[in-house]
């Protein structure tokens, strides 16, 4: 919230010069939410965005078009696309009939698609690969614009070369090979894209309606209505895999019990942190003292003022990362989840 609402320091003018902000509910889906929560939650996000702008005397038009959002694609191919579609359709008439957005490209929705990291599993680790490319070719044929295929190794390591080669080559193939990029919306029109679909929208307007009764996003966040949610969804798909209601290939069926690996795993030197250490020494040792700035960081925490300038003075001193963050933590605290299970 605060990204949007700090904008108005530097003038509504100057906002197409910022980067796209960018959205994220691809990590509501890794704690194993529904396709309908991270449809629904994401889109709340994106809303609660929207709003603060306008709340700070934004024109909804010179802003919404920089926002874009990152989904999740996993594996039940057509409910992923029906995703997709509808997170579309929502938000455009949102945008239109809602916030009166007038600029066709604050309807349009930019999004960004990773593959499903929880959805890999150790056992059997080169099914990965099909897994990978059934869920990135949901997301293209779901019209994402931007597509990261996650490696089949990556539930054992950090990937290797030939995992992320073959990662890259399953998009490479998509792109080139499948002919599917070429055609917008293929699957519009079948009979049960388009009512799943449907019944996505009117899921996913249920949980719109249940949070304005909340109070807002925020107000949801504080209570832990969502943690609880994703909590439920997650406890519910543990038990079908336990009944084998649901099938995961390689954990619950057709499970080989000796099973040689193969895989070349990449292996990180502990040199390389030690040369992070010596850098950020030397960093230190060079650089002016950066209490000034910590403390102009804290002050603004505790005055309510626009931390974004602060922010920006405090990384061209070279604080580090940590050393901003702490600052905000002795003024805001941490965060703790509300949620009780």
């Amino acid at each position: 919230m605060r990204v949007i609402t700090d904008m108005m320091a530097f003038g509504a003018d100057k906002v197409p010069q910022w980067n796209t902000i960018s959205i994220s509910g691809y990590h509501i889906r890794e704690a194993v939410s529904t396709a309908v929560q991270e449809l629904a939650f994401t889109l709340g996000d994106g809303f609660a965005y929207v709003e603060a702008g306008i709340a700070a005397g934004m024109d909804v038009d010179s802003f919404a078009p920089r926002l874009s959002h990152f989904f999740n694609s996993h594996l039940d191919f057509f409910e992923e696309v029906a995703k997709f579609r509808a997170a579309r359709r929502i938000w455009a008439r949102r945008m239109k009939n809602k916030y009166g957005a007038k600029d066709p490209r604050s309807w349009l929705l930019r999004f960004h698609t990773q593959t499903a990291g929880c959805s890999l599993t150790e056992q059997q680790p080169e099914n990965n690969i099909v897994r990978t490319a059934l869920q990135a070719l949901a997301a293209v044929m779901g019209g994402t614009q931007s597509l990261h295929t996650n490696s089949m190794d990556e539930t054992l390591a950090l990937p290797s070369e030939k995992a992320v080669k073959i990662a890259l080559r399953t998009q490479q193939l998509i792109a080139h090979e499948s002919g599917v990029p070429y055609i917008t919306d293929p699957l519009g029109g079948s009979w049960y894209v388009e009512w799943l679909t449907n019944t996505m929208e009117d899921e996913a307007e249920k949980y719109f309606s249940k949070i304005d009764e909340l109070g807002g996003m925020i107000r949801g966040i504080e209570d832990g209505f969502f943690q609880r949610e994703i909590g439920r969804a997650a406890y519910e798909y543990q038990q079908a895999l336990e009944k084998e209601e649901r099938i995961v290939v390689g954990v619950n069926k057709h499970v080989e019990e000796a099973e040689d690996l193969k895989i070349p795993l990449l292996y990180i030197d502990e040199s390389a942190g030690e040369e992070q250490a010596e850098r950020l020494s030397a960093l230190r040792a060079r650089r002016a003292d950066p209490a000034p700035l910590l403390g102009s960081i804290r002050a603004a925490c505790e005055n309510g003022e626009n931390l974004m300038p602060h922010l920006i003075e405090a990384a061209k001193g070279d604080a580090t990362l940590g050393e901003i963050v702490n600052a905000m933590k002795d003024v805001f605290g941490e965060y703790r989840e509300a949620a009780e299970f």
